[in-house]
């Protein structure tokens, strides 16, 4: 029967923490299956909790995309609450003062943007750093751990959303991918992984039968998870991927295209695993500090209606997001040269590199783009192996 890292620590392993002022960092997605959250779990386990630290999004998850996140105090525990996504992002002498141990614990999405892989890096740091030991407790990657897409990131274009030179899509666990970025990236934690019980690399998040719980506030669905590795390079166009709807990363517009249009010539690439029908929608208005480069970013189009596409799984283990999103993308700048823009370094940050973005300037087929990451992946697949602990 499956369980999580949590479960296992709580039922089989809480005398590990016997003793030890425990600092939490998590959001709410940490849940036990009867929805209670990881700090009441720990709390009823007997578990000293001295101090909590937050990603982005916030402790409470509820903070937009790239927005400043301030230290605070939780209502229920009165317990300190660091941001590892302000000011902050790797854990100071100063938050680790009262803490013994620090425990890991965050429903990951599976895709090298998405941040909380970062802060699990600065963590391992910063907890080097101070010599404390960290405990990861490991969930599923929900798009499974087979599936590999994408390219590398390029040195020069290293920030929160490319730490580490992985693919976009690596297919690991965060409690492997702790493994491997302390092992590869000599980071020097003391580290521990409270594996998950019968979770096999084959598996999807549908397949654990646990309810999904947002990750973040543009995380709602398991279908958001399985074409965000796609759909977030909208992000770095002027083509919104409705965030603030209720479909965010599942649809594609803007005020300017025909969505007919535009859903019949999608559909006419025959692209595996993936259909589109016509719809509308306005995204939320909101402001969000891009912390990589200080910039205030809005939603694209908040508040306006566009016209677009909603993309509908038909078969979740042929769709290839990652390219999906490079013909969409590609298939938006053909139909409408005239209003299509790309905000260039954004873009670039999230495939790692400024190449993709210049292949298709240049004209280079998308096919073409793909195929040239395979020796690639095929040395990472290599690469990762030593540090895998399930299998398929």
């Amino acid at each position: 029967m499956f369980h999580t890292g949590l479960e296992v620590l709580i039922s089989e392993q809480a005398e590990l923490l016997k003793g030890w002022r425990v600092g939490l960092v998590t959001h709410p997605a940490a849940v036990l299956p009867d929805m209670t959250g990881i700090v009441a779990a720990l709390r009823a386990a007997g578990v000293q909790l001295t101090a909590l630290f937050g990603p982005e999004h916030g402790f409470d998850g509820s903070a937009a995309d790239g927005a400043a996140v301030a230290d605070g105090v939780d209502p229920r525990t009165g317990l300190p609450v660091f941001s590892l996504y302000g000011a902050n992002k790797e854990p100071s002498s100063r938050m680790l003062a009262d803490v013994d141990v620090l425990v890991f614990d965050m429903q990951d999405v599976g895709v090298r943007f998405y941040t909380y892989m970062s802060t699990l890096f600065y963590v391992l740091k910063g907890a080097a750093k101070a010599h404390k030991p960290v405990i990861i407790l490991d969930r599923p990657n929900p798009i499974n751990g087979l599936t590999l897409e994408g390219p590398s990131v390029e040195r020069r274009f290293t920030s929160f959303v490319g730490v580490i030179p992985v693919p976009v899509r690596h297919g690991m666990t965060l409690g492997e991918m702790a493994i491997y970025m302390n092992v590869e990236h000599r980071l020097g934690a003391v580290i521990t992984v409270i594996q998950m019980q019968d979770w096999h690399r084959r598996h999807w998040f549908a397949d654990t039968g646990r309810s999904w719980v947002p990750t973040s506030p543009a995380m709602p669905h398991l279908a958001a998870t399985m074409l965000y590795p796609g759909t977030c390079f909208l992000e770095g166009t002027n083509i919104s991927p409705g965030r603030g709807t209720a479909t965010p990363f599942q649809v594609a517009g803007a005020p300017w295209v025909d969505a007919y249009e535009l859903a019949d010539r999608f559909n006419a690439l025959n692209l595996a695993g993936v259909r589109a029908r016509p719809t509308q929608f306005v995204p939320g208005r909101y402001g969000a500090q891009r912390l990589e480069d200080g910039e205030n970013a809005e939603a694209a189009f908040g508040a306006v209606v566009c016209y677009g596409i909603q993309l509908h799984i038909t078969d979740r283990d042929a769709l290839r997001p990652v390219s999906m999103g490079l013909h969409l993308i590609n298939l938006v700048r053909e139909l409408y040269p005239e209003h299509f823009a790309w905000h260039e370094s954004h873009f670039d940050r999230l495939l790692g590199s400024s190449a993709v973005r210049k292949s298709l300037q240049q004209g280079q087929r998308v096919g073409d783009i793909v195929a040239s990451w395979t020796p690639y992946l095929a040395d990472f697949a290599e690469q990762r192996a030593p540090y895998l602990l399930y299998f398929n």
